[in-house]
């Protein structure tokens, strides 16, 4: 999709609201900025209110205002939320659970991702909707479905476990090869036919590992095949629309996103950080990094956010003043060329009416409705900075089948958690003013001044054969501990750990000794500064690298903790333990600064993130105040903020507690 400006926009849901409110939107739309909304996304029942029985009448005019106030229609397929009917006259449609418990109606998303009925009626519906808004003036893109794997991350019907057959089928071609590798011999666990193979039901004690690895595989393939249907219908008919769907954050575990995106044309992500947490911009900026790496930097989406408070918490606050500007601009910077909400006006009924909206019961004299006309107007000032793209220095590899793997049971620990590795490494990185890319550890990495593996527990050949070409052609890497422990199939390499990696780290590790719960160990450094690990400790032979910092206390004392090695034209470090924050923060400096990984600004006020998106003639700095005080900003250049005083250059930028600049430069 070929962005021309920042859209900006909301999920607009008008079936909850009488006609007469419909024009009062699209002038308020306007007033806002609004430029795309996403539309018809829970609309099924109102579409099709009995099998086969089509009313669009009502959505015919919504299409014709949205067309005629300018606003352009992210148009939904409809199909995120089944009708009361459907799951009536077809029960067997309903997912169920690992215990067998089968869910029922009244929420949303209810469906078995396998379900070929539910995919049956799913794909006559979108043929009726493509049909009749294919050539619409207010149609732009294709939203398919809405959030999957959100609520139903997994089925286990029968269905579905006659759907899984399928898949192992098609995966490993005869039962001798899966029993290899699902190393049945354990537990006498042979099979011996195909229908004796069911999904990792509720069992007596711990599945087999590998059994639940590839169920996390087919699970995320099951859903994508819902996706797929439903994309096969809007390609024929409508070839050149684009579409997308939305992905849910960074905990999204059930999705292998990489599976997804080739089959998307812009990626599309629903953030929804904390306002409770002063560190949430954090992981959103992980999780935003990691959007715009799926497409090697393609503008992206921000599909769904919340204006203030969301109500699905315990406890929902609202966004302090100047929070939703920030947050907005933040993934601006980091790469996307669309703001949207959920939602445009806030539902009176249902789940979800204290959720916020661009427009509260308030209506629009209201602090909110204030903030995001104000926003839109700020965004409609800069269309130049849409189809520019972020650089980075670092790559910071992530792979959802090792996050799979990684948190199985009956591990040494199960402290290690890939989210919380992800920001162990990431932070560090962040609070230095160095631009990240979040990829796949598949992926060329020559680019990269620096590669961070957090953890990649799951580590194949050809990846491990990656890292060992980057770094011998001059590139720096560094890799966490309990990385390179298992092949695709969830079983251990032999002949010492990480045996992919070894000749790579220069070491060997003979055992591991986890910490024990809100355990610590000491690490002294070679230059005699200290830090404290946590969550793990393990036994290192040194194989010809370097100690750079040992265990100190304990059994291990004096042991090899972090370690150096030199490998071909470059240079790999290896982590032990995981310091804590200030460790970490003073190690990713060094490593850093050793890789010529720089900052974009050097010497940023605590708390500020910068980061630059570069066009062919003009670049832009964004700089972000995260902090509650007023910080300034030294420039290395005299310019001016695009935002307050475009005509005005100066050799500093003052930001208010959230504040934002943008600043063109060379």
């Amino acid at each position: 999709m070929d962005f021309d400006r920042i859209h900006y926009g909301a999920d607009y849901n008008p079936e909850h609201w009488p006609e007469d409110v419909w024009d009062e939107d699209v002038k308020l739309m306007a007033e806002a900025g609004v430029t795309l909304v996403s539309v018809g996304i829970f609309s099924w029942a109102q579409v099709e209110p009995r099998p086969g029985e089509f009313d669009f009448g009502w959505f015919d005019q919504v299409m014709d205002k949205l067309a005629a106030g300018g606003v352009s229609a992210c148009l939904s397929t409809m199909t995120a939320s089944p009708p009361p009917w459907l799951s009536h006259r077809h029960p067997e449609i309903l997912p169920v659970r690992a215990d067998g418990t089968r869910l029922s109606p009244g929420a949303r998303q209810q469906f078995c991702p396998s379900s070929l009925v539910f995919r049956e009626h799913a794909a006559r519906l979108v043929e009726q909707v493509a049909t009749r808004y294919a050539g619409h003036p207010a149609l732009a893109l294709w939203h398919v479905g809405n959030e999957y794997g959100c609520h139903i991350r997994a089925c286990y019907c029968d269905e579905s476990a006659a759907d899984f057959r399928r898949w192992l089928k098609d995966r490993y071609g005869d039962i001798d090869a899966l029993n290899r590798a699902w190393t049945t011999t354990f537990w006498s666990q042979r099979y011996d036919d195909w229908a004796e193979i069911l999904p990792p039901r509720v069992a007596p004690t711990f599945p087999n590992p590998a059994q639940q690895l590839d169920f996390h595989r087919f699970s995320s393939d099951a859903s994508l095949g819902s996706f797929l249907a439903e994309q096969e219908v809007l390609r024929r008919i409508t070839p050149d629309v684009p579409l997308t769907t939305n992905f849910v954050g960074l905990v999204q575990k059930a999705l292998d996103w990489n599976r997804w995106v080739p089959h998307e044309d812009v990626v599309s992500l629903d953030s929804y950080p904390d306002p409770y947490d002063p560190r949430s911009h954090v992981e959103v900026a992980l999780a935003y990094d990691l959007v715009r790496s799926l497409k090697d930097g393609q503008s992206w989406m921000l599909l769904e956010q919340a204006p203030s408070a969301v109500n699905w918490r315990n406890r929902n606050s609202p966004k302090p003043p100047g929070a939703m500007r920030l947050g907005s601009w933040q993934a601006v910077a980091q790469g996307a060329d669309a703001i949207l909400f959920f939602q445009w006006r806030q539902s009176r009924g249902g789940a979800e009416k204290f959720h916020s909206a661009m427009v509260p019961h308030g209506g629009p004299e209201t602090r909110g409705y204030r903030d995001v006309r104000s926003l839109g107007q700020e965004l409609a000032a800069l269309p130049r900075l849409a189809g520019t793209r972020v650089r980075a220095d670092v790559a910071l590899l992530h792979d959802w089948e090792s996050w799979w793997g990684l948190e199985l049971d009956s591990h040494p620990s199960g402290d290690l958690q890939q989210l919380d590795a992800h920001l162990a490494h990431y932070a560090p990185l962040f609070d230095a003013g160095i631009t990240c890319d979040v990829v796949h550890p598949a992926r060329d990495l020559s680019s990269y001044k620096l590669v961070v593996v957090p953890n990649l527990y799951l580590m194949g050949e050809a990846v491990a054969a990656n890292l060992r070409a980057y770094v011998a052609a001059g590139g720096h890497l560094l890799v966490s501990f309990f990385s390179g422990i298992v092949d695709a199939c969830d079983r251990a390499y032999l002949g010492g750990y990480p045996a992919p990696l070894r000749d790579l780290l220069g070491l060997r590790i003979d055992e591991f000794w986890p910490l024990p719960e809100d355990g610590e160990t000491g690490l002294r450094f070679a230059d005699g500064s200290q830090a404290a690990g946590t969550i793990w400790s393990e036994w290192i032979e040194l194989e010809g690298a370097e100690a750079v910092a040992d265990f100190e206390g304990g059994e291990l004392d004096g042991r090899a903790a972090i370690t150096r090695h030199t490998f071909g034209k470059g240079v790999a470090w290896y982590l032990g333990s995981r310091p804590d924050a200030a460790g970490m923060r003073a190690l990713m400096d060094r490593v850093a600064a050793d890789a010529g990984a720089r900052p974009v600004l050097p010497g940023l006020p605590d708390g500020v993130q910068a980061i630059v998106r570069h066009g062919d003639g003009e670049s832009f700095l964004f700089l972000l105040n995260h902090g509650t005080g007023e910080v300034t900003v030294p420039l290395p250049a005299s310019a001016a903020d695009l935002l307050t005083a475009p005509a005005t250059p100066v050799d500093h930028i003052t930001l208010g507690p959230r504040g934002v600049a943008v600043v063109s430069v060379d």
